[in-house]
């Protein structure tokens, strides 16, 4: 123990366990909320035009899940993997019910993703089916993965949302839906590391259901109030924490189907919002937005943000503004969401300038970067949480998960923070390379290992630089490997025709050489500080 009298001697939070951890599935959990209050309002598809939206009560939504559940086991066996690729659509949602009742696992696609991120996520995932919109931006997803299919053998279904009642309707009414226990796995979320290739966290039903009714539990949710999210539902923020959070909760989700600050002002004010959330990006949006100062915001509670680093200033200005909290979670998606959360009664200051304490059942520890024991409060080191809210791991690579999880169960975030005697946490910044864009992650060498592949690009360091915007973007250093040298404008082109266009890079630079450490490796700080003070062309 590392607390006397409720103040913390070393920078280790031992976990709370006042409240318990549950056994229960994402099925469960939408039974019990329709048992409750069947009548209660539980979706709305929040459409920019009023007359396309839809809603759906608690019973509609337990009874269409339940359809889809019967359907897809007409195509799958318990056990097998599923993939979404498409943006906020009710129908995504009533899909990752149904996945759960199934006893299917599912796989969250990100729409922007080109054919060889599809297919990269696809294969090795090794999903037998997925459920695609037909083009999403531009992004033709349905003939790209259509076309795809000879490169997939595992893969045996292909599933328009467009066909999505005809499909619903082909379940066997007959049929019993399966048992599903709460330590199987329910979604696998992509996310990238050091390789540059994405690698699936794979996450259980006891982790998704008991990280977002904590998190929901920790700021007071109430029955009956309306989340307004824009967050994207391939992200753990939306199929988690929004999604289950509200059903947790037994609130309403509106779901915007894509971030738009007048949409999302108009719906707040429309449907009583009393929970709302974005990005730090999608906050300084609203906040500029000419329609916040005529529509009625008196329904707001508080605000969430996370994803990517939150200046104290955003957040007075946010409070100022709305006159409400705005509520800080430090989370991630190996962790099954949130780790820490700040709380609507924390003082203005630590709402600011921190992130708050953990939740409970969460243990948190700040580890010194030398020895991986607990740090000394107000030294940074880096953050690591251990409990039920870890991972199982990465699917089908054992070293990733064992580089992440030590022996001793605790997950290692790549991020260095630091804790005070009263247990709350600052982000200081990243032990990985990571660049979060608008609460986008980007990783580095992914968009090396394209670069690469242009005939005339010797080397490239990719790394973040700061903007006023979206917080970090971006930028590419190349050693060109001919004369002429290609140009930032052939390059941007040769990205975005084989990465998702916020992956991107949006600031060039060409040089001779690279700095390089003593063992031959890109010294890409200096790099990133000449360019940051304009020292690079």
């Amino acid at each position: 123990m590392t607390r006397t009298g409720g103040v913390l001697r070393r920078a280790h939070w031992a976990a709370d366990r006042t409240e318990p951890v549950l056994d229960t599935t994402i099925g469960d959990v939408l039974r019990a909320a329709a048992g409750r209050a069947p009548d209660d309002l539980a979706l709305v598809a929040g459409a920019p035009d009023p007359a396309a939206r839809r809603q759906w009560s608690y019973a509609q939504l337990r009874d269409d899940a339940e359809q889809a559940a019967l359907a897809l086991l007409g195509r799958f066996r318990p056990g097998e993997r599923v993939a979404v690729c498409a943006p906020n659509l009710p129908e995504w949602v009533v899909l990752e019910y149904a996945a759960a009742l199934a006893g299917l696992t599912l796989v969250t696609v990100n729409p922007a993703n080109r054919a060889e991120e599809l297919q990269h996520v696809l294969r090795h995932s090794r999903a037998a089916g997925v459920f695609v919109v037909d083009e999403w931006r531009g992004n033709p997803l349905a003939a790209t993965v259509a076309g795809l299919r000879s490169e997939l053998p595992a893969l045996r279904e292909l599933i328009r949302f467009a066909d999505w009642e005809q499909f619903c309707g082909s379940g066997d009414d007959s049929r019993a839906l399966p048992p599903v226990g709460p330590e199987q796995p329910a979604q696998i979320l992509y996310t990238s590391g050091t390789t540059g290739r994405p690698k699936g966290a794979v996450l259980n039903h006891r982790g998704l259901t008991n990280n977002a009714r904590f998190a929901a539990a920790a700021v007071g949710c109430a029955p009956g109030e309306v989340w307004v999210s824009a967050m994207p539902l391939f992200h753990i923020a939306g199929c988690a924490m929004f999604t289950l959070g509200a059903v947790a909760s037994g609130g309403a989700l509106v779901l915007m189907p894509h971030f738009d600050p007048g949409l999302q002002l108009e719906l707040i004010e429309t449907y009583r919002g009393a929970i709302f959330g974005g990005v730090p990006t999608m906050l300084i949006a609203l906040l500029a937005h000419t329609d916040l100062p005529r529509r009625d915001m008196r329904s707001v509670r508080y605000a969430l943000t996370g994803g990517a680093p939150v200046p104290a200033e955003l957040v007075r200005r946010v409070e100022s503004t709305l006159g409400v909290p705005l509520v800080i979670t430090f989370a991630q998606t190996e962790a099954h969401c949130s780790i820490t959360l700040t709380r609507l009664d924390d003082a203005p200051k630590d709402r600011a300038e921190t992130v708050g304490r953990p939740l409970p059942q969460n243990e948190v520890k700040i580890a010194d970067l030398a020895t991986g024991e607990p740090a000394a409060l107000g030294v940074i080191g880096e953050v690591c949480a251990r409990g039920y809210l870890v991972m199982d791991g990465y699917l089908d690579d054992p070293e990733a998960t064992a580089t992440a999880v030590d022996a001793d169960g605790w997950l290692h975030t790549g991020d260095l923070g630091s804790m005070d005697e009263r247990g709350h946490c600052r982000i200081e910044g990243r032990v990985k390379e990571m660049i979060i864009r608008g609460g986008e992650n980007i990783y580095p060498r992914e968009i090396e290992l394209v670069l690469f592949g242009h005939p005339r690009v010797a080397d490239v360091a990719v790394f973040g630089v700061p903007d006023p915007e979206w917080g970090e973007q971006p930028a590419a250093v190349v050693r060109p490997a001919s004369d002429p040298p290609p140009t930032a404008d052939e390059l941007t082109d040769f990205c975005r025709a084989r990465l998702a266009s916020f992956k991107t890079p949006r600031r060039w630079a060409f040089v001779d050489a690279f700095p390089l450490t003593g063992s031959g490796k890109v010294r890409k700080h200096v790099l990133r500080e000449r360019l940051v003070a304009g020292q690079l062309g």
